[in-house]
C-alpha cells in the first residue's frame, strides 16, 4: 500500500544530529509520565494512600497492589488492541507525527488531572485516569520508535536506540528529583501537595517534548495517492497481511514471542520496585531516593553500554547474557533476606537489609537499560523499513499484552501466596524468554528484512 523512497533500497543514512538529538529528547521526555507515575512517586501513593487499606488482611495495601496491577493491566491491553490499527495508519498516512502528537498532548492532559483526585473517596476516578494516560503514553512509544530505521543506518541503530533510552533514564532522575522536591514526603498527611504529582509531570512531559515536534521530520515516505485519511478497514487490511506475513518474517516471529515473557517480567519490575521495596523491605523517603538515584544512573550506564555492545557484536548473543543476568537477579531477590544473614555472619557485618536491597537494585538498573533498548533495535533490524510502523504495532501488542500478562500474574500470585512468593514469578518468566531466544537464527533475520517489499 504505501512504498518508500530511497530507503526501501537500503540507503539509510544517519540524520543531522540536532534531528537525532530531538528524537532521543521524546525518551527524556515521556519518561517523566513512566517514571514518576508508574514507579516511583504516585505507584506506591496509590496503593498505600489513594485506595483505602484493610486492616483485616495480611497485607492492608493487598487491595491497592490489586487495582493497581489491575489498571495497568487493562491499559496495556486496551494499546495492544490500538497498536496495529494506529500502526498500519501511520505507514499508509505516512503521518507518524501527528499521530505522536496527539498521543503525547492527550497523555499530557490526563496526567495532569490526577489533581482531581482530591481524597480517598476518589481513588476510582485515579484507577480510570491511569488508564487513559497510559494507554495514551504506550501508543506515544509506539510512534517515537516508528522513527528509528529512518534515523540511522542498520549497523547504527542500536547505538542510536541506546542513546535514546539513557537520555530516558535522565529525564525520569531530573523530573523525580523536581517533583520530590516540590511536593515533599509521600504521607497521607502530605495529601494537598500530593495532589500535584500529575500537573507537575504533565508540564514536563509538555515542555520536554517540544524539541522532537520542532525538528524531528516526517520520515521520507511515499504517501498513499488520496486527500482522504485510509479508513479503518484499510487499516486492519493491513494489519491481517502483516500477521499473516510474520510466518515468512519467522526469525521476527520468534523474537517477538520470546519478549512477550521477558517484558512481563520487566514490567513486573517497573511497576513494582517501589513497592515492593515500601511493603516487604520498609525502605525508608530518603531510602527510595536513593534507590531511585542509583538504579537511573547504572539503567543510563546499562543503554548506552549494551547499546554500543550490540553494534559490535550479536545483539541476539547480547540479549541473551541479559536474560541470564535477570534470572539470577530474580532468584537472589527472593533469597534476599538469606542472603543477609550470611554476609553478616560471615563478615561479621550488621548490614541493613534495605542497604543490600539498595545495592541489589542498583546493579539490576544496568540489565533494566539493557534489555529495553535493545528490543526496540532487534524489531528495527529485522523488520523491513517500508512496514516499519506495522512491525512496531505488533511490538507494541507484545509488549502491552506481556505487561497486562505479568502485571495480572503477580496481582493474582499476590493474592495467594503473598507479594515476596510472587516475585519468583520474574525468573519463571526470563527463563522462558531465554529458552525462546535460542529458536531466532539472527543472519536469517537481517537478509528477511533487508529483501526488497512492495
Amino acid at each position: 500500500l504505501s512504498c518508500m523512497s530511497d530507503s526501501e533500497a537500503g540507503t539509510i543514512k544517519k540524520k543531522s544530529r540536532l534531528e537525532i538529538f530531538s528524537w532521543c529528547m521524546f525518551d527524556f521526555a515521556n519518561s517523566s509520565y513512566t517514571t514518576v507515575i508508574i514507579t516511583a512517586i504516585f505507584a506506591p501513593v496509590f496503593t498505600n494512600i489513594i485506595v483505602p487499606s484493610s486492616e483485616y488482611s495480611e497485607n492492608p495495601y493487598s487491595m491497592g497492589n490489586s487495582l493497581w496491577a489491575l489498571a495497568l493491566g487493562i491499559s496495556c491491553l486496551l494499546t495492544a488492541i490500538l497498536s496495529p490499527l494506529l500502526g498500519a495508519i501511520t505507514d499508509i498516512s505516512a503521518s507518524k507525527k501527528k499521530f505522536l502528537f496527539t498521543s503525547y498532548l492527550g497523555c499530557c492532559i490526563f496526567t495532569a488531572s490526577l489533581w482531581f483526585v482530591e481524597s480517598q473517596d476518589y481513588f476510582i476516578l485515579a484507577f480510570i485516569i491511569i488508564i487513559f494516560s497510559n494507554i495514551l503514553f504506550s501508543a506515544g512509544e509506539n510512534f517515537i520508535s516508528s522513527f528509528l530505521p529512518f534515523l540511522a543506518p542498520k549497523e547504527e541503530q542500536g547505538k542510536v536506540s541506546g542513546y535514546a533510552w539513557g537520555f530516558g533514564y535522565f529525564g525520569g532522575l531530573i523530573s523525580v528529583v523536581i517533583v520530590r522536591l516540590l511536593i515533599g514526603d509521600s504521607i497521607a498527611a502530605n495529601y494537598e501537595n500530593l495532589r500535584f504529582i500529575g500537573p507537575l509531570t504533565a508540564l514536563f512531559f509538555l515542555l520536554a517534548g517540544i524539541p522532537t515536534f520542532i525538528f524531528l521530520n516526517e520520515p521520507n515516505i511515499a504517501k498513499v495517492k488520496t486527500s482522504k485519511m485510509p479508513s479503518i478497514r484499510q487499516s486492519y487490511t493491513k494489519i491481517v497481511s502483516n500477521i499473516k506475513s510474520l510466518l515468512e518474517f519467522r526469525e521476527l516471529l520468534y523474537f517477538l514471542s520470546a519478549l512477550f515473557f521477558a517484558l512481563a517480567a520487566l514490567y513486573i519490575v517497573i511497576a513494582f520496585t517501589f513497592i515492593y521495596g515500601k511493603q516487604e523491605i520498609g525502605l525508608s523517603g530518603n531510602e527510595e531516593i536513593i534507590v531511585f538515584f542509583l538504579v537511573n544512573i547504572f539503567a543510563a550506564i546499562g543503554a548506552f553500554f549494551f547499546g554500543f555492545l550490540q553494534d559490535k557484536y550479536s545483539p541476539i548473543s547480547i540479549f541473551k547474557i541479559i536474560l541470564v543476568l535477570w534470572i539470577i537477579a530474580a532468584i537472589f531477590l527472593f533469597y534476599l533476606k538469606d542472603t543477609l544473614f550470611y554476609i553478616n555472619f560471615i563478615f561479621g557485618t550488621s548490614t541493613s537489609l534495605s542497604t543490600l536491597f539498595i545495592i541489589f537494585a542498583s546493579l539490576c538498573g544496568m540489565g533494566l537499560g539493557g534489555l529495553q533498548p535493545m528490543s526496540r533495535t532487534i524489531v528495527s533490524l529485522f523488520s523491513p523499513k517500508d512496514r516499519a510502523g506495522e512491525f512496531f504495532g505488533l511490538w507494541g501488542v507484545s509488549s502491552k499484552i506481556a505487561a497486562a500478562f505479568g502485571v495480572f500474574s503477580l496481582a493474582a500470585l499476590q493474592s495467594l501466596f503473598g507479594l515476596h512468593n510472587a516475585i519468583i514469578s520474574l525468573a519463571v518468566f526470563f527463563g522462558i524468554a531465554l529458552i525462546i531466544c535460542f529458536l531466532v537464527n539472527e543472519k536469517e533475520g537481517f537478509k528477511k528484512a533487508l529483501a526488497k517489499k512492495s
